[in-house]
């Protein structure tokens, strides 16, 4: 069932684009036959999507119908990586992976069997299914770690949920802080409603990056600060806030816990303090502080980027304490919004089976892949091997942290490995079975968004190429061969799913919402701006944070905002520090096989400072080589002086094979589990540079 569109002569149906972003664009999707899409558009009616959308994702048919799509099951013939391959049919392929796990559990035990994913598609059932079968199996749990774990940590540290400010309000702001996020390449939705502000009310537009990026260039002020200080700049600001009188008491005695505490702990961190660890001048943190201060419809717009470091918690929590000073929360076009996640209210039990969950199964850490797959003791909590995995949405020989461990990992005889993927990617490569996977075009499925406040449902569109199958069905044939075939939810379809589980719920059935085609869960305005109180059990924002209960690892936490000096830091052997931004025309590994794309970013380049490439010998243009002790990395060197010294960007994450030597950028990040709660600090490494004949 689709919502077909009145376009003049062209039929268009509604979609909703899967990908890892938390704008969740509303498509409107050309079909031009039951195999064939044309032209991919942003929902116009939509108040968030507004129309516009990505130029990879309006790019889409160029993916679909790539020639490069797998279209039938593989079996490995050769050695593993050597690229030997033989079609084999579904029956066949699907009985070698039953057989293996089956093997793998009785070697050792059914943790042996690790089902891994990440979020290729955002869609809830065909993402989230595979947790189904790994809770009736009782293999090893997974812990989802590698995005947003450091980030929603410091938020929810202060506010207690996952929600915000409408982000359609910052069309009615003054000032918009675009803090740890480059929008214009990953978030354009958000641009359309910041532009929209400085056109019709003249809003500031201040952006908080350590480079000199396409959304700093949008702004009218950018604060290019270190890596990882980003709580050091917030410190420096609440300190003049609270100096100059910009600090609202009767709003902090009302909906916060000790401002009193708060005011005595700044007065040591002035903006001479925060210009010395941030590298900003005392003058832009005095500037930024009191044009933040005297501006009541001030909307924070915080990214998952600047909290990709090892103090990345407590970063996020320094500045979301700007808002509870000035009481920003009480204005419309005020507050902040990091991401909505917290307003839904789905009821996942039956797509990700929480009646056959067993808390007593290790889960092991998304990040921490190289470990667990070299037989690291702790990263498999003491206990079995992983021997066989299913993987399923991911890429993680290119995207997982410290690659080269991951690499040997994945090289081992031992380890049978199942990858259900669209393209041949570097994890399919290294792949015992690779089974064709459908976009999301091909398949049902419900999405929400997380910059914004709609749910969709992204109805099939098209029929798969060749054999290419949807995850859900892969979930399904596997239980019926590993003996749980009768357990809830596997004798469903995607459609039958998506249903079940908007109706428990309690929101609108696939049909119904299919015809709507979203459905706006925004909270009332009080709700929002937390103006009934946090979500804390006493109602109020935390300055200082209860971190214990938000993860183990919470003894080195700071218990008011502070600069938490825990981070990569540059040293004499490794004297810069590294950023591995987002690229415009890249979403992870994904459209790095896209033509057009490929030709847009051109090839792996590291941005460097002309100071520092002049003292290094290094030309426009040149080889260069990136290391530390955990990897090094081949690429070519471009002078650019929108960033500090000392700091290298690198953007994009290009394939592996794009790199001289075969390895990518994360062969140098380090996947050591980030306090509170784990997470991968990608942004936090130290490393140095050098010419490369």
């Amino acid at each position: 069932m689709n919502a077909t569109l009145d376009k003049g002569s062209a039929r268009f149906v509604a979609s909703a684009c899967p990908h890892d972003c938390p704008s969740t664009c509303a498509l409107e999707v050309e079909r031009l036959d039951a195999h064939t899409i044309g032209r991919v558009r942003g929902a116009a009616d939509n108040s968030y999507t507004a129309g516009v959308i990505c130029a990879k994702v309006a790019r889409y048919a160029e993916r679909v119908h790539h020639p490069g799509r797998l279209l039938r099951p593989l079996q490995r013939t050769g050695a593993r990586g050597d690229g030997s391959y033989r079609e084999i049919s579904w029956e066949a392929a699907l009985d070698e992976v039953a057989e293996a796990f089956q093997k793998a559990e009785a070697a050792h035990g059914a943790e042996a069997v690790w089902p891994y994913h990440y979020a290729g598609t955002m869609g809830l059932v065909q993402r989230k299914g595979i947790y189904r079968l790994a809770h009736a199996k009782g293999y090893s749990r997974f812990q989802e770690t590698i995005c947003v774990t450091i980030s929603q940590a410091g938020y929810k540290a202060g506010c207690g949920r996952i929600t915000g400010t409408d982000p359609r309000e910052m069309a009615k702001s003054d000032l918009i802080v675009i803090w740890g996020t480059n929008a214009v390449h990953t978030q354009v939705n958000v641009m359309t409603h910041v532009a929209r502000a400085r056109k019709e009310r003249g809003a500031k537009v201040v952006v908080i990056d350590p480079y000199r990026n396409a959304t700093a260039e949008f702004g009218d002020t950018h604060l290019m600060l270190r890596p990882g200080t980003d709580g050091a700049l917030a410190v420096g600001v609440m300190h003049v806030l609270f100096a100059e009188g910009y600090a609202d008491w009767d709003y902090m005695r009302r909906y916060t816990d000790c401002p009193e505490a708060l005011e005595a702990h700044l007065k040591d961190r002035p903006p001479e303090w925060a210009a010395e660890v941030t590298g900003l001048s005392v003058q832009e943190i005095v500037d930024f502080a009191r044009l933040y201060g005297r501006t009541e419809r001030s909307y924070l717009r915080l990214g998952y980027g600047f909290a990709r470091q090892r103090n990345g918690a407590p970063n996020m929590h320094a500045a979301i304490c700007l808002p509870a000073i000035t009481g920003a929360w009480r204005h419309e076009g005020g507050g902040a919004l990091y991401v909505n996640g917290d307003i839904y209210h789905f009821d996942m039990s039956l797509i990700e089976g929480h009646a056959m969950r067993d808390e007593s199964i290790r889960a092991l850490d998304q990040s921490r892949i190289g470990a667990v797959l070299t037989g690291d003791a702790e990263a498999l909590h003491g206990g079995p091997p992983v021997t066989a995995m299913l993987i399923q949405n991911t890429n993680p020989m290119m995207v997982a942290p410290d690659l080269n461990v991951v690499h040997r990992g994945f090289m081992r005889d031992d380890l049978f490995t199942c990858v259900h993927e669209q393209f041949m990617t570097e994890t399919a490569q290294v792949a015992d079975i690779v089974l064709p996977a459908t976009t999301f075009l091909e398949h049902d499925d419900i999405y929400k968004g997380g910059g914004h406040q709609h749910i969709m449902m992204g109805p099939k569109v098209i029929e798969p190429p060749g054999e290419a199958r949807e995850n859900h069905y892969v979930f399904r044939e596997l239980a019926q061969r590993l003996g749980v075939g009768d357990r809830p939810g596997f004798a469903m379809s995607a459609w039958e799913m998506a249903d079940e589980t908007l109706k428990l719920s309690g929101y609108p059935g696939a049909a119904e919402l299919t015809e709507m085609r979203w459905l706006d869960c925004q909270p009332g305005f009080e709700e929002a701006h937390f103006l009934n109180g946090f979500a804390h059990p006493d109602g109020r924002f935390h300055f200082a944070p209860d971190w214990a209960a938000i993860g183990p690892a919470h003894a080195v936490m700071p218990k008011l905002p502070d600069h938490l000096n825990i981070i990569d830091v540059a040293t004499a052997e490794h004297p810069f520090r590294l950023v591995t931004a987002p690229a415009r025309n890249f979403l992870n590994s994904s459209f790095t096989e896209t033509p057009t794309s490929t030709k847009k970013e051109r090839r792996p380049e590291v941005m460097v400072h002309p100071d520092d490439a002049e003292r290094l010998g290094i030309a426009e243009g040149a080889p260069v080589s990136l290391g530390n002790a955990r990897g090094e990395v081949a690429l070519h060197a471009t002078l650019f002086d929108g960033l500090q010294p000392g700091v290298l960007i690198v953007e994009s994450i290009w394939p592996n094979s794009a790199f001289e030597g075969g390895i990518g950028i994360n062969a140098v990040t380090g996947a050591d589990a980030v306090p509170p709660n784990g997470g991968a600090a990608f942004h936090d490494t130290a490393v140095w540079l050098r010419p490369r004949n």
